[in-house]
């Protein structure tokens, strides 16, 4: 009888993922764990990566976890590198780590430009170069971007996250063409409004803590915009960031997969 699940299996395989301290990052990093990759966790909160990693440790999974500065190339290098060097092989890259703004463009200032392209544009764009250093050679691999669904729509007060994000859409694209030759899919998920920590910015008061009345109407907004009257969950991108690093999504490059709730059909 077919077994519905073996794509799904990446034993023997290893993923290195920006981000991997809370979030969407640290629910992938488990997932991907329970379907039997190694995992090399990358994060500015090296704490909570080495948390994470203690966490897939206990529950019987394998991983490593390591400082990682996406703005920092030599940073994203040390975390491929450590992929190597820990398990032989790197199968699946997933740069996830990104900031959010939360300004109207007349008061970003140079200073929020810079960080907001740093990190989400530059960091992602890092991500790739150095997975493919190691994928090229290889002859296979999975890259996996995120962007937002901020590409799909425009909303006030997000302009350069936005911004930041369609650029990583359109460069998943364009290194989707470059590295297919090589046997390397290249892949974009668009997350609707997920309920993690992300985002803090949107709903804090003057103080910069959080709000309780923005956090509320944050939350009706939120759900108003979705045809199903859902926020997204952390482990609802992970189940589609476990498809696109499995041999399930084998035909799948140049995409842009979105869980996001139905957002923008309503909107």
């Amino acid at each position: 009888m077919l077994d519905p699940f073996a794509a799904y299996d990446l034993t023997g395989r290893v993923a290195a993922l920006t981000g991997g301290a809370s979030g969407i990052g640290a629910a992938s990093a488990q997932l991907l764990a329970a379907a039997g990759a190694a995992i090399v966790l990358g994060d500015v909160d090296e704490t909570g990566a080495q948390a994470m990693a203690d966490k897939i440790h206990a529950d019987g999974g394998k991983a490593v976890a390591q400082r990682c500065d996406v703005t920092r190339r030599s940073d994203v290098a040390s975390l491929v590198d450590r992929a190597i060097s820990e398990f032989g092989r790197l199968d699946v890259m997933g740069n996830i780590a990104g900031i959010m703004n939360a300004d109207l463009v007349v008061d970003v200032t140079e200073q929020v430009l810079d960080r907001l392209i740093a990190v989400n544009q530059k960091g992602v764009f890092f991500g790739c170069q150095e997975a493919m250093r190691v994928m090229m050679p290889q002859g296979s691999g999975s890259i996996i971007n995120i962007a937002s669904a901020a590409i799909d729509y425009p909303n006030s007060n997000v302009s350069v996250y936005a911004m930041t994000k369609a650029a990583v859409a359109m460069l998943s694209m364009e290194l989707a063409i470059e590295a297919g030759p090589y046997g390397i899919r290249v892949n974009t998920l668009a997350p609707g409004t997920t309920s993690t920590n992300f985002g803090a910015e949107l709903r804090a008061g003057a103080d910069g803590q959080p709000d309780p009345a923005k956090l509320e109407a944050y939350r009706q907004r939120s759900e108003g915009m979705s045809p199903i009257g859902k926020l997204g969950e952390a482990m609802d991108q992970a189940h589609l960031i476990l498809y696109l690093a499995s041999d399930a999504s084998k035909f799948a490059t140049g995409a842009i997969f979105r869980a996001n709730g139905g957002v923008g059909i309503v909107w």
